[in-house]
């Protein structure tokens, strides 16, 4: 499954925008809260320069980039966490995704009309988050209903579940989303059955018009400082150019983001930032009928890698053969890494390392 990214945030706020732009979709943009009644989902293949230059180098029947899974959840609003605009449908979409990246307006625009008159990020910020912590501590309060029923029969299981959920619902009183808190791993176990829309780890994007996106503003000024308090990332994009550029083709995209100062479009800084804050990296497999690229967390061993292509690869794991792209450039093949003696073989216990080319051998 690819990594899923839920975009969320207030109506009217561009995610519509930003999503067809990173998609190149169709998605209906329109001029008034709870838009779209359905989440709309886009496969993006990841941007992936090392795999374009492995190909160059090493050339495939077939060239497999890694995917991401975007999700366009509509606009909440006050009160959605009570069911107003749909509320609850809508929140309910959150608990699908991996990550959720929160669009916050940080520009002005008499044209585009703001639910709350004006925008201000922290405030607009705060008004979806309380409305996530809100849904999350009603979860966590029907849990503990259950947990304390079933606990009055001395079921043990129950009573070891109860813990966890006081500790989340008093970190939920306060404010505080669960992502906020400290659990250890059975606690977060516990916590993880729930799908709890505040556990989700969040990425801001400040939707700035083309001067903040140059030269910042106090709309993206504030946001970013409010991020900061609360420990997570910003990344700024501009809504109207990502779409202006999704409609230019391919030789005249690079000239237009150099006119502006850009040297990508909006969702290599997405990616980059997602695979960031999920600690995920790139490793790579390479034969004459395809070229691969595979999603995989920091700190994965050699065979779990493995798994990741096929289960009996790890269940039949031997050893990994193990290079680099900078091997590949510099020897022209796998053959040629091999008789200089820069293939490496690794075993079980090999951390793998983003960017390696690994070549499994297993045994069924």
């Amino acid at each position: 499954m690819p990594l899923s990214i839920g975009i969320i945030g207030l109506p009217n706020v561009g995610k519509s925008t930003i999503f067809n732009a990173l998609c190149a979709g169709k998605a209906a943009v329109e001029n008034y809260p709870f838009c779209t009644i359905e989440p709309n989902q886009g496969i993006v293949a990841v941007p992936d320069p090392r795999l374009e230059m492995i190909t160059e180098l090493s050339p495939s029947k077939k060239v497999v980039p890694a995917f991401i899974q975007l999700f366009d959840i509509a606009g909440l609003a006050k009160n959605a966490s009570k069911g107003e605009g749909l509320g609850n449908q809508f929140l309910g979409h959150i608990r699908t995704v991996n990550a959720v990246a929160h669009v916050v307006r940080c520009f002005d625009d008499p044209d585009v009309v703001h639910v709350d008159g004006t925008p201000d990020p922290v405030r607009d910020a705060e008004i979806v988050e309380t409305e996530l912590i809100v849904k999350d501590l009603e979860t966590v309060e029907r849990a503990l209903e259950k947990i304390e029923k079933a606990a009055k029969t001395g079921d043990k299981d129950a009573l070891s579940k109860s813990e966890p959920l006081k500790k989340a619902r008093s970190l939920l009183e306060k404010g505080a989303a669960i992502q906020d808190g400290t659990f250890n791993g059975k606690e977060s176990a516990v916590l993880r059955e729930l799908g709890l829309l505040t556990s989700k780890p969040v990425l801001y994007i400040a939707n700035v018009d083309e001067q903040g996106l140059e030269s910042g503003s106090a709309y993206r000024t504030s946001l970013e400082k409010y991020a900061a308090h609360k420990g997570r990332a910003v990344i700024a994009l501009c809504g109207k150019i990502e779409a202006e550029l999704t409609e230019l083709p391919p030789e005249e995209q690079k000239e237009f983001l150099e006119s502006i100062g850009r040297n990508e479009p909006g969702l290599n800084a997405l990616v980059r930032a997602m695979y960031s804050l999920l600690g995920l990296q790139t490793f790579y497999t390479l034969n004459e009928n395809e070229n691969h690229a595979w999603t995989f967390t920091r700190g994965t061993s050699a065979p779990r890698a493995a798994g990741k292509i096929h289960s009996d690869f790890e269940k039949g794991f031997i050893r990994a053969d193990v290079y680099r792209l900078e091997d590949l450039e510099r020897y022209g093949s796998m053959s040629g890494i091999r008789n200089a003696g820069k293939l490496r073989s690794e075993g079980h216990e090999y951390v793998v390392q983003d960017g390696d080319i690994l070549y499994f051998k297993f045994n069924v």
